[in-house]
């Protein structure tokens, strides 16, 4: 029986292997220059050998305030598209397909200096103050995405992701908790999209490319925003060319989240279907029958693994025993699996 797990995928002119996709998570492992190191050489190439289908890069910054430590990697400069290359190069060659998360960390930013965010609220009492932006401010961070998307597509990457959850800078302009501006981009739901909508436009005009916006489909507060207000978002999202919802949740405002095993699928599955839509689904997956079930169930379209691929960068292959299927193996390792 085919699983569909295994099965491939097709995003505009892209088709990964499976349905099996490394979530981007934050390595804190470059140096202040935000430029790809050894570590980042060895860590996602070793994920393309396990036969993970697409790879996405950690939370990239588009400029150097925006990263959420100093040791986060950078896409601010054209400095920083050797070492970019060289990554994707490696991924390549090792049969995956390999994407970029674009991030700002607006409020949530621990960097020297001032912070941006849509509006002057400190996340909690340990966090810095950040700095109300000005529309000035705006739009050059919103240029900031358009040249990090156009130096992605200089690296070579093959997919782009917009980071707008987890209570960073988009993020924080979308939910009602975090935006209290009474400009252009705040003020009505139509207005906190509005910073999205132009970073995806400045995007769209130097990259064609599949186009992925992470986003937090619940605020966990009474006042803050849920999935079904992300399922209307996401209708308008898909207007504007957004391949894929990559659908995660919380963190805008401080909140005791309820976590277990697939705590996030249902936020994914009401987000498909409420926008016609393809979704990720994220969060404590780490079963492959579990992740074959969301699959099968045309609860999401593809399975995002976090945590439980930097347990097992071989993940792919237990997945494959588990679900009675074969897979290839790289000819190096094929002695041993």
């Amino acid at each position: 029986m085919a699983r569909k797990l295994f099965e491939p995928y097709t995003i505009k002119d892209v088709t990964l292997k499976n349905r099996i996709v490394m979530s981007p998570m934050c390595m804190y492992s470059a140096a202040e220059d935000g430029k790809v190191n050894d570590w980042h050489l060895v860590h996602y190439p070793a994920r393309a050998v396990g036969q993970v289908g697409l790879i996405i890069v950690e939370a990239t910054a588009v400029t150097p305030e925006g990263r959420i430590s100093e040791q986060d990697l950078g896409i601010w400069s054209d400095e920083h598209l050797t070492g970019l290359q060289r990554l994707v190069s490696l991924v390549h060659a090792h049969g995956a397909k390999i994407g970029i998360q674009l991030a700002h960390a607006g409020r949530k930013s621990e960097v020297r200096g001032d912070i941006l965010a849509p509006t002057a609220l400190a996340f909690d009492e340990t966090m810095k103050m950040p700095k109300e932006m000005t529309t000035a401010d705006i739009k050059r961070t919103i240029e900031a995405f358009a040249e990090g998307a156009r130096r992605a597509k200089e690296a070579g990457f093959d997919v782009i992701e917009l980071h707008g959850a987890h209570g960073y800078l988009i993020n924080e302009f979308l939910s009602p908790l975090t935006n209290h501006r009474e400009d252009e981009y705040g003020d009505s739901p139509e207005n906190r999209l509005r910073f999205l909508k132009e970073i995806i436009q400045s995007v769209r005009n130097v990259w064609n490319g599949p186009l992925f916006v992470r986003i937090s489909a619940s605020d966990y507060h009474e006042n803050g925003l849920q999935a079904e207000d992300y399922s209307e978002i996401a209708k308008q999202l898909k207007e504007w060319d957004v391949d894929l919802i990559d659908v995660s949740s919380g963190a805008v405002v401080p909140a005791k989240i309820p976590v277990f095993p697939g705590y996030q699928v249902p936020f994914a599955e009401t987000i498909k279907h409420g926008a016609d839509i393809p979704v990720g689904a994220v969060g404590m997956i780490s079963s492959p029958l579990q992740a074959e079930e969301i699959l099968r169930n045309d609860r999401a379209d593809l399975i995002f693994l976090g945590r439980e691929l930097l347990r097992d960068p071989h993940w792919p292959r237990r997945a494959a025993i588990e679900l009675k299927t074969e897979i290839e193996p790289p000819v190096q390792y094929e002695r041993g699996w």
